[in-house]
């Protein structure tokens, strides 16, 4: 019993010294004052702010668009033979002039059979001049004339023009008519084995070179033209309207800093289905100095045309597609504004009243209602820039 009785006691004393001690504490705490509340401090951001002022403003169109040639040609074949040299080298990346003979085409045999035939043709005609003579002696030094100029080494003269149908019925049954136009026809023939330059240009792609044999009809060489080049610039539907042929355009190189001067010669009258934009195209003379290639892209500047009545900012001061804040005693207040033109790093709107105080900066993290205090030249602390500023909170 002894032993019970003292696990009892101890058990009861250590209740008691512990509810002693916790009606202590708490009677001290409620002795203490209680600490006093700070109110609440609002975060105040500063801002950059203009006032909306509608005038006119001049805005230019810019987009990138890749070179190209005005001319693209196929060199074809119109004779069979072995291929020869003109007057520059066959070959990929040669420069010629226009009226340079590019190759030709092995034409000794087609000049010597043309040769026979107009000696047969002097033969017959040198015949006819006695009868001529005695049955039409008003057309006999005609004649003589027209034999007298055909050369062996050129081109037939023009045929003498016999308005006598009696004669004509003479000509055609002895076949002079025939062996004239013949000869005229073969004549083309063998210019055929020729072929010159067009243009200034260069060769893009030889497919059969000098010594080669080629068949009529076979390709030969793709050229394209040098001294005058274009450029198609796609613009969207909206920036493409602004444009008007003639326009006289600035073309610009980034890596090179020159400026070419160019202008609108057409307008695709349709819209690309892949990224939705309107082709124009630019034509530019090439120079020596400082000559356009083939292939590389450069910038286009279109001159402005006046848009009425519009303020133009930033691009980043919009959000959501068509959404400002302005500033309105002290608060941040979300508009829809009208967008009127987009370019590269600015747009062009109207829709909010004149003297509304227009957010000029992008915010991140804040909330319509947010006060601010507008700070266009903010004096930065030591060791702090402006737009540094411009994140800290007031206090």
């Amino acid at each position: 019993m002894k032993s019970i009785d003292r696990r009892i006691v101890v058990v009861a004393a250590f209740i008691f010294i512990v509810g002693l001690a916790w009606g202590i504490m708490k009677y001290l705490i409620a002795q203490g004052e209680e600490p006093r509340m700070r109110p609440p401090v609002e975060a105040k951001r500063y801002v950059r702010a203009e006032q909306v002022s509608y005038r006119t403003v001049v805005s230019p169109v810019s987009a990138t668009g890749r070179v190209m040639s005005v001319a693209q040609l196929d060199l074809v074949a119109e004779a069979s033979g072995k291929i020869l040299d003109g007057d520059v080298p066959l070959k990929k990346g040669s420069r010629f002039a226009e009226g340079d003979v590019l190759f030709t085409i092995y034409p000794d045999e087609a000049a010597l059979a043309l040769k026979s035939k107009k000696s047969r043709f002097l033969q017959n005609l040198a015949g006819l001049l006695p009868d001529l003579s005695v049955d039409f002696p008003g057309y006999e030094q005609l004649f003589r004339e027209f034999f007298s100029s055909v050369d062996l080494n050129s081109q037939l003269p023009a045929f003498p023009d016999v308005k006598q149908e009696q004669l004509r019925i003479f000509l055609a049954s002895r076949n002079i008519l025939s062996e004239y136009y013949d000869i005229k026809q073969d004549e083309l023939r063998l210019s055929r084995h020729t072929v010159v330059a067009p243009f200034d240009g260069t060769y893009r792609d030889v497919y059969v070179e000098a010594g080669a044999y080629t068949n009529m009809g076979g390709r030969v060489a793709h050229i394209i033209r040098t001294d005058v080049m274009e450029l198609e610039v796609p613009l969207e539907r909206f920036d493409a309207g602004w444009v008007s042929l003639g326009d006289r355009v600035t073309v610009h190189s980034d890596k090179r800093d020159i400026d070419w001067q160019g202008r609108v010669v057409r307008k695709n009258p349709f819209v690309d289905a892949d990224n939705q934009s309107q082709g124009v195209f630019v034509q530019v003379t090439n120079n020596k100095k400082s000559p356009i290639l083939a292939g590389e892209y450069l910038r286009v500047t279109f001159p402005g045309n006046p848009v009425d009545r519009v303020m133009e900012v930033p691009r980043n001061v919009v959000f959501n597609t068509n959404e400002v804040f302005i500033v309105n005693d002290t608060r941040l207040h979300k508009r829809t504004i009208d967008i009127v033109k987009v370019n590269e790093k600015t747009l062009l709107f109207k829709g909010l009243d004149e003297g509304e105080m227009l957010v000029m900066q992008p915010l991140i993290n804040v909330q319509e209602g947010t006060k601010v205090e507008v700070h266009n030249q903010p004096e930065a602390p030591s060791g702090m820039n402006a737009d540094e500023k411009n994140a800290l909170p007031a206090e």
